[in-house]
């Protein structure tokens, strides 16, 4: 497990040299992809299964990614794109791309839908975070200005 988080960690941040984050924000990008790819494989274990694991993964990816941002005063993408990294299905989709080479296209579909699938959660669980970020922010500012008035 050390091992695993060490990874997700390193990978994270080289990610974010490469995405030209600033300097001062690759060990949070780091961090990120450490702590979400900890939810992953933890929920996994219990769960067994890829697409929850990487749909509730991903939105705390996104919840921490939010608040790093407005801590280091940087745009959230930095921290989501460096976080989401360690979850994307790459294996995955090359198995996929493989199995169709090999002519088993039974075996291509299965692995490509389960791919799209636990893509498609990643995304959906990013998204979801920033809808509940909005929210929240909307009712504050709300509650602010009827504070404010009286």
């Amino acid at each position: 497990m050390i091992e695993q988080l060490i990874t997700s960690f390193v990978a994270s941040a080289a990610f974010g040299i490469i995405f030209n984050a600033p300097v001062k924000a690759l060990i949070q990008a780091g961090l990120v992809g450490m702590i979400g790819w900890m939810i992953y494989t933890g929920l996994y274990e219990y769960t067994n299964d890829s697409v929850f694991s990487s749909l509730i993964a991903s939105f705390f990816i996104a919840i921490i990614s939010q608040f790093y941002a407005k801590r280091h005063k940087t745009p959230v993408i930095i921290f989501n794109v460096s976080g989401i990294i360690p979850l994307v299905p790459g294996g995955l989709a090359y198995d996929a791309m493989r199995q169709v080479v090999e002519n088993n296209y039974n075996e291509a579909m299965a692995l490509a839908a389960k791919a799209f699938m636990i893509s498609g959660s990643i995304a959906i669980g990013l998204v979801l975070s920033e809808v509940m970020n909005q929210i929240i922010r909307k009712v504050k500012n709300k509650g602010n200005k009827q504070y404010s008035g009286s």
